[in-house]
């Protein structure tokens, strides 16, 4: 019989939110919310409902609120649409980018890609190579793996007095962190909604009027004409729900995960003397990554599932490839038994005590 699950792994995802099952179920049964006649409108009011609330909650205007399928779609919508709508072909952008921003900026066609750099901690460094107009600048306000928090706003700063738009992947801090658009210089962002308890298969651009982007989807003019096709109305009610759920308890929720954080990583450094922590302050509150040198990283995966702990050597989105990461090369350190362990909502004292208890036996079985 399985053992209780133990889930680690809340940077992949997060469990729905009662009330975003709630507020999908109660209007499941919208229809199109584009048409004209009675049930259309009725669908568009809830619709409008959502963006407005999205828009208060992380201080945009309603109209600059698009839904998306996904915040890999969000991001490559940003960094095409603004890179199409400018005549530079120059890309500023960093070694630590997710791969939703990543492969967009590699796919550009007739791109100056320039990099900043990256210090040993994690944290990019703002440059002069921001001080020159390009197309767009590009920068993950909080890393997926290291959870490493990005001086965004002197990035965003720099590179507008410039004259440069600014693309921010905030996958990892939108629901975690608070986040106000209209306060910073960036002319688009990224979030997705199962990160902060949201339903899957949905996605947040909030984009500026100025600069347009240019559409790299055809077919319709919703969502501005950014993003084309059928919104799904109780998705997006759904989602909202579950951000003014999880922006409500950010205060209280940071508190506690920190300190469950800082007691999985204090318990797993006492224990194992080779365990190194990569994360570095300033950084998210639930992540705590690690290298525990001559460990395999997919040992170590199987086994603690064989014991009922959840946990990732990386970013999903790269799973079922056995790869170094890219973020551990830009930042000089090695990816040898790298680990990472995501704390949220659901996470408990037993979890970690348990995690730091199978530890030990787990990194000496994987280490070949």
């Amino acid at each position: 019989m399985r053992t209780a699950v133990r889930y680690f792994d809340h940077a992949a995802t997060t469990p729905i939110r009662q009330v975003a099952v709630d507020a999908w179920a109660e209007h499941a049964h919208l229809l199109n919310p584009a048409s004209q006649y009675g049930s259309g409108r009725a669908a568009n009011a809830v619709l409008s409902e959502a963006r407005e609330t999205i828009a208060a909650l992380l201080g945009a205007d309603p109209i600059e609120v698009i839904f998306t399928g996904s915040g890999t779609e969000a991001d490559n919508l940003a960094v095409q649409g603004l890179f199409h709508a400018s005549p530079s072909h120059r890309v500023i952008s960093t070694g630590i980018e997710h791969p939703a921003v990543r492969e967009a900026v590699e796919k550009l066609p007739g791109a100056d890609v320039e990099l900043l750099p990256v210090g040993f901690s994690g944290h990019v460094e703002p440059t002069e190579i921001l001080d020159q107009p390009a197309a767009l600048a590009t920068c993950m306000w909080a890393n997926n793996e290291t959870g490493a928090i990005q001086p965004v706003e002197d990035i965003a700063a720099r590179a507008t007095a410039a004259g440069t738009p600014v693309h921010v992947d905030a996958v990892q801090v939108v629901g975690h962190i608070p986040v106000d658009f209209h306060a910073h210089q960036f002319s688009t962002l990224a979030a997705s909604a199962h990160k902060f308890g949201g339903p899957r298969g949905v996605g947040l651009l909030l984009a500026r009027r100025s600069p347009k982007l240019e559409p790299v989807i055809h077919g319709g003019g919703q969502e501005r004409g950014i993003r084309p096709g059928t919104v799904d109305a109780a998705s997006a009610i759904a989602t909202a729900a579950a951000l003014k759920e999880a922006v409500g308890e950010m205060d209280s929720e940071r508190a506690r995960v920190s300190s469950l954080r800082d007691r999985l990583v204090s318990g797993v450094t006492a224990e194992i003397s080779t365990a190194r922590v990569t994360t570095t302050e300033p950084a998210l509150p639930g992540h705590a990554h690690f290298t525990f040198p001559g460990a395999n990283g997919d040992a170590m995966i199987m086994l603690l599932d064989g014991l009922g702990i959840e946990a990732s050597t990386g970013s999903a989105c790269n799973s079922g490839v056995n790869q170094p990461s890219h973020v551990l090369e830009a930042m000089g350190v090695g990816s040898d038994g790298a680990l990472r362990f995501t704390l949220g909502r659901t996470t408990t004292q037993e979890d970690v005590d348990a995690v730091v208890a199978a530890l030990p036996e787990v990194i000496e079985r994987a280490t070949f």
